[in-house]
Protein backbone atom coordinates (compact mmCIF):
# COMPACT_ATOMS: atom_id res chain seq x y z
CA UNK A 1 0.00 0.00 0.00
CA UNK A 2 1.09 3.58 -0.20
CA UNK A 3 0.66 4.86 2.89
CA UNK A 4 0.94 8.61 4.12
CA UNK A 5 1.82 9.40 7.79
CA UNK A 6 1.73 12.41 9.77
CA UNK A 7 4.06 12.65 13.00
CA UNK A 8 6.36 10.33 11.86
CA UNK A 9 8.96 12.49 13.41
CA UNK A 10 7.37 11.29 16.84
CA UNK A 11 7.67 8.11 19.13
CA UNK A 12 4.75 5.94 17.71
CA UNK A 13 5.07 7.81 13.93
CA UNK A 14 8.83 6.78 13.69
CA UNK A 15 8.33 2.93 15.11
CA UNK A 16 4.78 2.81 12.17
CA UNK A 17 7.24 3.97 9.62
CA UNK A 18 9.57 1.50 10.37
CA UNK A 19 6.80 -1.35 10.70
CA UNK A 20 5.33 -0.10 7.24
CA UNK A 21 8.50 0.16 4.91
CA UNK A 22 9.47 -3.75 7.01
CA UNK A 23 5.87 -4.89 5.51
CA UNK A 24 6.76 -3.46 2.49
CA UNK A 25 4.48 -0.84 2.10
CA UNK A 26 5.54 2.77 0.59
CA UNK A 27 5.56 5.28 2.90
CA UNK A 28 5.60 9.33 2.49
CA UNK A 29 5.92 11.00 5.87
CA UNK A 30 4.55 14.52 6.46
CA UNK A 31 8.00 16.42 8.23
CA UNK A 32 7.54 20.19 9.89
CA UNK A 33 11.03 21.95 8.81
CA UNK A 34 13.52 21.21 11.33
CA UNK A 35 11.95 18.25 12.70
CA UNK A 36 14.39 15.78 14.66
CA UNK A 37 14.64 12.65 12.74
CA UNK A 38 16.75 10.23 14.50
CA UNK A 39 13.75 7.62 15.07
CA UNK A 40 13.31 7.69 10.93
CA UNK A 41 17.07 6.41 11.04
CA UNK A 42 17.81 3.79 8.67
CA UNK A 43 14.60 4.02 7.23
CA UNK A 44 13.58 4.68 3.32
CA UNK A 45 10.70 7.15 3.35
CA UNK A 46 9.53 9.98 1.34
CA UNK A 47 9.17 13.52 2.79
CA UNK A 48 6.48 15.96 2.51
CA UNK A 49 7.78 19.36 4.03
CA UNK A 50 4.65 20.79 5.39
CA UNK A 51 2.21 20.53 8.96
CA UNK A 52 -1.35 19.87 9.17
CA UNK A 53 -2.65 22.85 8.96
CA UNK A 54 -0.94 23.03 5.33
CA UNK A 55 -3.86 21.65 3.53
CA UNK A 56 -2.08 22.05 0.19
CA UNK A 57 0.85 20.09 1.09
CA UNK A 58 -1.62 17.40 2.65
CA UNK A 59 -3.18 17.13 -0.59
CA UNK A 60 -0.07 16.75 -2.57
CA UNK A 61 0.98 14.41 -0.21
CA UNK A 62 -1.77 12.56 0.00
CA UNK A 63 -2.00 12.21 -3.85
CA UNK A 64 -2.13 8.40 -5.05
CA UNK A 65 -1.88 7.18 -1.01
CA UNK A 66 -4.16 4.43 -0.12
CA UNK A 67 -3.81 4.66 3.63
CA UNK A 68 -3.56 8.20 5.73
CA UNK A 69 -2.38 7.48 9.50
CA UNK A 70 -2.51 10.64 11.82
CA UNK A 71 -0.41 10.25 14.18
CA UNK A 72 0.50 14.17 14.30
CA UNK A 73 -0.24 15.91 17.81
CA UNK A 74 1.27 18.45 20.28
CA UNK A 75 1.68 16.84 23.81
CA UNK A 76 1.91 19.73 26.06
CA UNK A 77 0.81 19.20 29.57
CA UNK A 78 2.23 22.69 30.32
CA UNK A 79 1.97 25.95 27.96
CA UNK A 80 1.73 29.55 28.52
CA UNK A 81 -0.70 29.89 25.56
CA UNK A 82 -2.54 26.75 24.72
CA UNK A 83 -4.44 27.79 21.29
CA UNK A 84 -1.58 26.84 18.98
CA UNK A 85 -2.23 23.05 20.82
CA UNK A 86 -6.17 23.51 20.05
CA UNK A 87 -5.29 24.21 16.66
CA UNK A 88 -3.29 21.42 15.98
CA UNK A 89 -5.04 18.60 17.37
CA UNK A 90 -8.60 19.79 16.26
CA UNK A 91 -8.28 21.83 13.57
CA UNK A 92 -5.22 20.39 11.74
CA UNK A 93 -7.21 16.80 12.80
CA UNK A 94 -9.99 18.33 10.84
CA UNK A 95 -7.84 19.23 7.94
CA UNK A 96 -5.79 15.92 7.81
CA UNK A 97 -8.71 13.67 7.77
CA UNK A 98 -11.17 15.74 5.33
CA UNK A 99 -7.90 16.28 2.69
CA UNK A 100 -7.15 12.21 2.99
CA UNK A 101 -10.62 11.53 2.04
CA UNK A 102 -11.00 14.31 -0.63
CA UNK A 103 -7.61 11.94 -1.56
CA UNK A 104 -9.65 8.86 -1.95
CA UNK A 105 -8.00 6.85 1.21
CA UNK A 106 -9.39 3.78 1.58
CA UNK A 107 -8.67 3.90 5.18
CA UNK A 108 -8.05 6.61 7.36
CA UNK A 109 -6.46 6.07 10.88
CA UNK A 110 -6.34 8.60 13.71
CA UNK A 111 -4.47 8.16 16.68
CA UNK A 112 -6.32 9.56 19.86
CA UNK A 113 -5.39 8.37 23.42
CA UNK A 114 -6.20 6.43 26.48
CA UNK A 115 -7.20 9.69 28.07
CA UNK A 116 -10.29 9.96 26.00
CA UNK A 117 -11.55 7.01 27.14
CA UNK A 118 -13.30 6.65 30.84
CA UNK A 119 -11.25 6.88 33.96
CA UNK A 120 -11.55 3.28 35.58
CA UNK A 121 -12.97 3.59 38.99
CA UNK A 122 -11.65 2.07 42.74
CA UNK A 123 -13.86 -0.43 44.28
CA UNK A 124 -13.34 -2.13 47.48
CA UNK A 125 -9.69 -1.20 47.06
CA UNK A 126 -9.09 -2.02 43.69
CA UNK A 127 -9.54 -0.82 40.45
CA UNK A 128 -11.22 -2.57 37.58
CA UNK A 129 -9.81 -1.17 34.05
CA UNK A 130 -12.21 0.28 31.44
CA UNK A 131 -13.03 -0.12 27.96
CA UNK A 132 -14.09 1.65 24.80
CA UNK A 133 -17.80 1.10 26.35
CA UNK A 134 -17.13 3.10 29.47
CA UNK A 135 -19.02 6.01 29.25
CA UNK A 136 -17.43 9.52 29.08
CA UNK A 137 -17.66 13.18 28.90
CA UNK A 138 -16.03 16.31 27.62
CA UNK A 139 -16.41 17.85 31.52
CA UNK A 140 -14.06 14.23 32.31
CA UNK A 141 -10.77 15.90 30.38
CA UNK A 142 -9.10 17.04 32.92
CA UNK A 143 -6.54 19.84 31.14
CA UNK A 144 -5.76 21.44 28.24
CA UNK A 145 -4.44 19.01 26.58
CA UNK A 146 -6.76 15.76 27.24
CA UNK A 147 -9.69 18.27 26.08
CA UNK A 148 -7.57 18.85 22.84
CA UNK A 149 -7.18 15.36 22.09
CA UNK A 150 -11.24 14.99 22.53
CA UNK A 151 -12.30 17.71 20.55
CA UNK A 152 -9.80 16.20 17.78
CA UNK A 153 -11.33 12.62 18.48
CA UNK A 154 -15.02 14.24 18.44
CA UNK A 155 -14.28 15.53 15.16
CA UNK A 156 -13.05 11.53 13.69
CA UNK A 157 -16.28 10.43 15.34
CA UNK A 158 -18.16 12.81 13.37
CA UNK A 159 -16.29 12.29 10.28
CA UNK A 160 -16.83 8.91 10.47
CA UNK A 161 -20.68 8.84 11.00
CA UNK A 162 -20.52 11.20 8.23
CA UNK A 163 -19.12 7.95 5.56
CA UNK A 164 -15.36 8.89 5.95
CA UNK A 165 -13.67 5.67 6.27
CA UNK A 166 -12.21 6.61 9.79
CA UNK A 167 -11.13 3.92 12.49
CA UNK A 168 -9.46 5.45 15.92
CA UNK A 169 -6.81 3.84 17.95
CA UNK A 170 -6.15 5.23 21.54
CA UNK A 171 -3.01 3.87 22.98
CA UNK A 172 -2.18 3.58 26.61
CA UNK A 173 1.62 4.43 27.85
CA UNK A 174 4.04 2.90 25.06
CA UNK A 175 7.61 2.57 25.70
CA UNK A 176 10.16 0.59 23.76
CA UNK A 177 12.86 2.56 21.12
CA UNK A 178 12.92 5.59 19.56
CA UNK A 179 11.76 7.93 21.77
CA UNK A 180 14.26 10.29 20.82
CA UNK A 181 12.44 13.23 22.67
CA UNK A 182 11.59 11.60 25.13
CA UNK A 183 7.73 11.14 25.87
CA UNK A 184 6.69 11.91 29.88
CA UNK A 185 6.79 8.56 30.14
CA UNK A 186 10.30 7.57 28.27
CA UNK A 187 11.74 10.46 30.90
CA UNK A 188 10.14 8.58 33.67
CA UNK A 189 12.68 5.38 32.64
CA UNK A 190 15.72 8.26 31.71
CA UNK A 191 15.05 9.55 35.40
CA UNK A 192 15.06 6.41 37.25
CA UNK A 193 17.94 4.97 35.10
CA UNK A 194 19.77 8.90 36.30
CA UNK A 195 19.03 8.24 39.34
CA UNK A 196 16.77 11.38 39.10
CA UNK A 197 13.81 9.22 40.44
CA UNK A 198 13.91 9.59 44.35
CA UNK A 199 10.41 8.90 45.00
CA UNK A 200 7.05 7.87 43.27
CA UNK A 201 3.07 8.97 43.35
CA UNK A 202 0.75 6.37 43.89
CA UNK A 203 -0.17 6.39 40.48
CA UNK A 204 -0.45 3.40 37.48
CA UNK A 205 -0.23 3.12 33.48
CA UNK A 206 -1.01 0.29 31.20
CA UNK A 207 2.63 -0.06 29.86
CA UNK A 208 2.70 -1.29 25.85
CA UNK A 209 5.71 -1.96 23.93
CA UNK A 210 5.49 0.80 20.93
CA UNK A 211 6.07 -2.06 18.59
CA UNK A 212 2.65 -3.22 19.45
CA UNK A 213 1.07 0.03 19.11
CA UNK A 214 2.84 0.75 15.84
CA UNK A 215 1.64 -2.77 14.37
CA UNK A 216 -1.93 -1.96 15.96
CA UNK A 217 -2.35 1.35 13.42
CA UNK A 218 -1.77 -1.21 10.55
CA UNK A 219 -4.26 -4.05 11.81
CA UNK A 220 -6.43 -1.19 12.27
CA UNK A 221 -6.08 -0.60 8.42
CA UNK A 222 -6.03 -4.06 7.18
CA UNK A 223 -9.00 -5.09 10.08
CA UNK A 224 -10.57 -2.18 11.83
CA UNK A 225 -13.98 -1.06 12.09
CA UNK A 226 -15.11 2.30 10.68
CA UNK A 227 -15.87 4.85 13.46
CA UNK A 228 -14.95 2.39 15.79
CA UNK A 229 -12.17 2.94 18.76
CA UNK A 230 -9.49 0.15 19.39
CA UNK A 231 -7.44 0.66 23.09
CA UNK A 232 -3.69 -0.04 22.11
CA UNK A 233 -2.82 -1.54 25.50
CA UNK A 234 -1.48 -4.91 26.95
CA UNK A 235 -4.13 -7.00 28.78
CA UNK A 236 -1.40 -7.48 31.39
CA UNK A 237 0.42 -4.22 31.43
CA UNK A 238 -1.92 -2.60 34.13
CA UNK A 239 0.90 -1.79 36.54
CA UNK A 240 1.23 0.48 39.70
CA UNK A 241 4.29 3.10 39.34
CA UNK A 242 5.66 0.79 42.44
CA UNK A 243 5.28 -2.47 40.03
CA UNK A 244 6.93 -0.71 37.03
CA UNK A 245 9.90 0.76 39.54
CA UNK A 246 10.12 -2.75 40.75
CA UNK A 247 10.79 -4.59 36.94
CA UNK A 248 13.19 -1.59 35.90
CA UNK A 249 15.38 -2.15 39.20
CA UNK A 250 15.23 -5.84 37.99
CA UNK A 251 16.40 -5.05 34.61
CA UNK A 252 19.10 -2.29 35.23
CA UNK A 253 20.68 -3.41 38.40
CA UNK A 254 19.69 -0.06 40.14
CA UNK A 255 17.77 0.04 42.99
CA UNK A 256 13.95 1.70 43.02
CA UNK A 257 13.08 4.58 44.88
CA UNK A 258 11.17 3.64 48.24
CA UNK A 259 9.37 6.82 49.54
CA UNK A 260 5.91 7.08 48.29
CA UNK A 261 5.31 11.08 48.08
CA UNK A 262 1.73 12.18 49.09
CA UNK A 263 -0.58 13.15 46.71
CA UNK A 264 -1.50 16.75 48.84
CA UNK A 265 2.52 17.19 48.07
CA UNK A 266 2.45 16.79 44.91
CA UNK A 267 -0.10 19.14 44.47
CA UNK A 268 1.23 21.66 46.07
CA UNK A 269 4.76 21.31 44.99
CA UNK A 270 3.04 20.92 41.52
CA UNK A 271 1.23 25.07 42.34
CA UNK A 272 4.92 26.24 43.24
CA UNK A 273 6.45 24.50 40.30
CA UNK A 274 3.69 26.26 37.60
CA UNK A 275 4.37 29.76 39.54
CA UNK A 276 7.50 29.75 38.63
CA UNK A 277 7.16 28.54 34.82
CA UNK A 278 4.91 31.71 34.50
CA UNK A 279 7.88 34.15 35.65
CA UNK A 280 10.59 32.42 33.66
CA UNK A 281 8.29 30.76 31.00
CA UNK A 282 10.81 27.06 31.27
CA UNK A 283 8.17 24.48 31.25
CA UNK A 284 7.51 22.75 34.92
CA UNK A 285 9.47 19.75 36.10
CA UNK A 286 6.30 18.57 37.76
CA UNK A 287 3.22 20.41 36.25
CA UNK A 288 -0.26 20.40 37.71
CA UNK A 289 -1.72 18.85 34.28
CA UNK A 290 0.60 15.48 35.39
CA UNK A 291 0.10 15.25 39.11
CA UNK A 292 -4.07 15.44 38.34
CA UNK A 293 -3.70 12.79 36.26
CA UNK A 294 -1.72 10.73 38.48
CA UNK A 295 -4.81 10.87 40.85
CA UNK A 296 -6.34 8.00 38.77
CA UNK A 297 -4.84 4.32 38.07
CA UNK A 298 -5.14 4.44 34.46
CA UNK A 299 -5.64 1.16 33.74
CA UNK A 300 -7.54 0.01 30.82
CA UNK A 301 -9.05 -3.19 28.88
CA UNK A 302 -7.51 -3.70 24.71
CA UNK A 303 -9.50 -6.92 24.75
CA UNK A 304 -11.48 -5.35 21.72
CA UNK A 305 -8.26 -5.06 19.80
CA UNK A 306 -6.68 -8.57 20.57
CA UNK A 307 -10.24 -9.69 19.48
CA UNK A 308 -10.36 -8.02 16.56
CA UNK A 309 -7.54 -6.59 15.04
CA UNK A 310 -5.22 -9.75 17.18
CA UNK A 311 -3.05 -6.87 17.96
CA UNK A 312 0.43 -8.35 19.60
CA UNK A 313 0.97 -9.08 23.04
CA UNK A 314 5.03 -8.15 23.78
CA UNK A 315 5.43 -8.40 27.60
CA UNK A 316 5.36 -5.55 29.34
CA UNK A 317 8.85 -6.44 31.14
CA UNK A 318 10.38 -6.21 26.95
CA UNK A 319 9.01 -3.33 26.53
CA UNK A 320 10.86 -2.07 29.79
CA UNK A 321 13.89 -3.81 28.94
CA UNK A 322 13.80 -2.42 25.05
CA UNK A 323 13.62 1.04 26.64
CA UNK A 324 16.24 0.59 28.83
CA UNK A 325 18.66 -0.89 26.17
CA UNK A 326 17.99 2.23 23.80
CA UNK A 327 18.25 4.98 26.06
CA UNK A 328 21.25 3.52 27.62
CA UNK A 329 22.65 2.57 23.72
CA UNK A 330 21.74 6.55 22.67
CA UNK A 331 23.35 8.60 25.26
CA UNK A 332 20.77 9.40 27.83
CA UNK A 333 22.05 8.15 30.71
CA UNK A 334 24.50 10.03 32.29
CA UNK A 335 25.70 8.55 35.24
Amino acid sequence: MNCFVTGASGFIGANLVHELVARGHRVKALVRPGADLRGLAGVDFERVPGDVADRAALAAGLRGCDWCFHVAASYHLWLRDYAPMFAANVDGTRSVLETAAAAGCSRIIYTSTVGCIGLPRAVNGGVTPTDETTPVTESQMSNPYKLSKWRGEVVARELAAAGLPIVIVNPSAPVGPRDVKPTPTGQVIVDFLNRQMPAYLDTGLNWVHVRDVAIGHILAAEKGRVGERYILGHADGNWTMKQAFAMLAEISGLPAPKFQVPYTVALLAAHADEAISRVTGKPPKAPLAGVRMARYKMFFNPAKAIRELGLPQTPPRQALADAVAWFRAHGYVKR
